[in-house]
C-alpha cells in the first residue's frame, strides 16, 4: 500500500549539460525499512539522494518523499527528512553539544537544551559532549554526525557512505544503532561500499552511471546475474586467474583472500572454459555466488556515461 512507503518516485532523472547523471529512476522504499543503495563511484547515488530530500530539483520525475511531492514539496521535505553526507561537515572549533545546539536551532527545535541532552545520550556521547569536534575520531565524528542528523526527529534519514574511514568496530556499533531506529520506524536510505554492509540491509538497489540495474533483496539481486561461480585454491592464482580471464565463458576471475573466484552467467560455458584447468596443483570447488560476486559482474557490464 502506499501509505507504508516512505519514497515512492519514479522516472527521476537528473542532466547536467548534455550527460544524464540519473536515468528515469524508479524507487520504493518501506516505512521502517534500510534500504542499501549501491553502485561505482560517479555512479549517480548521491545525485538521487539529493533530489529526494530536495536539494537538488529534478529534471524529470515524479513521486512522493514522505507523502510530500518530490518536486513541489522540497522544503517540506527538508524539515522531516536527516541527510548525512560523505564527509564530516561540522564545525571542528566547536564542541559536540555546541555542534549539536547549532543544528537544533537551524531546524527550530524546541526546547533546545533538552533535544541536544536526549541527542548526547541517546547516541553514546555522554562524557565527551564537550570535546571539541575536531579532536574526534572518525567513529566519534560518525556519531555526531547521526546524532544531529536525528535532533529534529525525521522520519527519514539519507546516509551517503556514512561508515567511509572508520574502523571495524565503529562500523559494527553504527550499524547496531540503525538496526535499533529502524526498528522504532525510523527509515533509512544508505549508500555504501561495502558488501558486508549490503548484507545487513533489508533490500537493495543497484544502480550504474545513472541506471537502475538491479533492486530486491540479498537473494534477488544474487538471483538476477544467474552467475555460476566456483572457487579455486593452489599455488600462483594471479597467473591462474590471468589464464582464466582469456577464455571465453570466463566473465570474472577475481582474488578472494588466498583464493580465487571465477564466474560467468552461461553455466555450461564456463565449466567447458575451466576444464582444462582443473587438475592439481588447483583445487576447484562450486559455490553459491556472492554478493560481491554479482556487483563486480554488474559493473563489468556497464557503460560509463561520461566516456567517450
Amino acid at each position: 500500500m502506499a501509505d507504508d512507503l516512505a519514497i515512492d518516485v519514479r522516472g527521476m532523472t537528473k542532466r547536467f549539460g548534455d550527460r544524464t547523471v540519473v536515468n528515469d529512476i524508479a524507487l520504493q522504499v518501506r516505512t521502517g525499512e534500510i534500504y542499501g543503495f549501491l553502485g561505482p563511484n560517479g555512479s549517480g547515488k548521491t545525485t538521487f539522494i539529493r533530489m529526494l530530500c530536495g536539494l537538488l530539483r529534478a529534471d524529470a520525475g515524479s513521486g512522493t518523499c514522505l507523502g510530500f511531492d518530490v518536486i513541489n514539496d522540497s522544503e517540506d521535505i527538508k524539515r522531516n527528512v536527516g541527510y548525512m553526507t560523505q564527509r564530516f561537515s561540522f564545525w571542528e572549533d566547536l564542541s559536540i553539544s555546541e555542534n549539536l545546539d547549532f543544528v537544533a536551532r537551524m531546524y527550530g527545535v524546541k526546547n533546545r537544551v533538552e533535544a541536544v541532552r536526549q541527542s548526547i545520550e541517546r547516541l553514546g556521547l555522554a562524557g565527551r559532549q564537550k570535546q571539541l569536534a575536531g579532536e574526534l575520531s572518525g567513529g566519534w565524528k560518525q556519531r555526531l554526525a547521526l546524532a544531529a542528523c536525528l535532533i529534529h526527529q525525521p522520519k527519514l534519514l539519507l546516509l551517503d557512505e556514512p561508515t567511509a574511514g572508520v574502523d571495524p568496530k565503529a562500523r559494527r556499533d553504527f550499524w547496531e544503532q540503525i538496526h535499533t531506529l529502524a526498528a522504532e520506524g525510523l527509515t533509512f536510505l544508505i549508500t555504501t561500499h561495502y558488501m558486508d554492509e549490503a548484507e545487513r540491509c533489508h533490500r537493495l538497489a543497484y544502480i550504474s552511471y545513472g541506471n537502475l540495474l538491479t533492486h530486491g533483496t540479498v537473494d534477488d539481486v544474487i538471483n538476477h546475474v544467474h552467475l555460476t561461480t566456483w572457487s579455486v585454491t593452489g599455488p600462483d592464482l594471479i597467473q591462474l586467474a590471468e589464464q582464466l580471464r582469456k577464455q571465453p565463458g570466463v566473465q570474472l576471475a577475481v582474488a578472494f583472500g588466498n583464493m580465487l573466484h571465477v564466474s560467468g552467467d552461461d553455466a555450461a560455458a564456463l565449466e567447458k572454459a575451466i576444464a582444462p584447468f582443473r587438475k592439481a596443483p588447483h583445487e576447484w570447488q562450486r559455490i553459491r555466488s556472492g554478493l560481491e560476486d554479482a556487483f563486480i559482474h554488474l559493473m563489468e557490464h556497464s557503460k560509463d556515461n561520461f566516456s567517450a
